[in-house]
């Protein structure tokens, strides 16, 4: 048990999910969030992390009820160390930490070690307590990618080698491992917190 705020919280597996301000498989990522809630019911607390653009976008592909309804908490980036998600990762209260989608911005940023905002703060600071960080960069190869729009749409983007390269400093980085698509976010669990079959 630990207390935040006057708040007690139960001894379970605990995970910190951050979003930042990108909508390429938002819906997606959290569909499988939605998933690996249900597959271990009752035995994992995930709270979620929002960047001060991931709210903007949240709130723009109308999921903020979704996050509200179907997972702990929901925290909203007031600057880098507020709320302490940092802190929190180097006392342990979190098994890993899950930044899914991530913009180039949050990766480059990660990449190069600047800390100016609450999930670069956060990531840094926790590859520094050995607190495993999982990000999946959405410029994660070169080329062109198709993303959905809020009203459905599909916009086609173009992946810039810059970004790729980012992509490429953090798998070379001690602690953090970038992975591509919302289906592996399931292994991610499966590999801490152990198999279960869906109920």
């Amino acid at each position: 048990m630990f207390k935040l705020n006057n708040e007690t919280f139960d001894a379970k597996h605990r995970v910190a999910w951050g979003i930042t301000g990108c909508g390429d498989k938002l819906r997606e990522t959290l569909e499988m969030m939605k998933d690996v809630k249900e597959v271990y019911a009752g035995g994992l607390d995930i709270e979620v992390f929002l960047s001060k653009a991931g709210e903007q976008v949240a709130k723009y592909y109308r999921i903020m009820g979704e996050l509200e309804e179907h997972f702990s908490r929901v925290w909203v980036e007031s600057d880098a160390n507020s709320p302490f998600l940092a802190g929190r990762l180097q006392l342990g209260d979190f098994e890993f930490l899950l930044i899914a989608p991530a913009t180039s911005n949050t990766v480059s940023k990660t990449a190069y070690g600047i800390t100016d905002t609450m999930l670069t703060n956060a990531a840094i600071q926790a590859m520094k307590a050995m607190v495993p960080v999982y990000m999946m960069p959405t410029d994660y190869r070169e080329g062109t990618t198709v993303t959905k729009l809020p009203d459905g749409r599909d916009l086609k983007l173009k992946v810039r080698r810059e970004d790729a390269e980012n992509v490429r400093k953090l798998v070379a980085m001690d602690g953090i491992f970038p992975f591509e698509r919302p289906e592996e976010i399931l292994g991610i669990f499966t590999k801490y917190i152990g198999h279960k079959e869906a109920s």
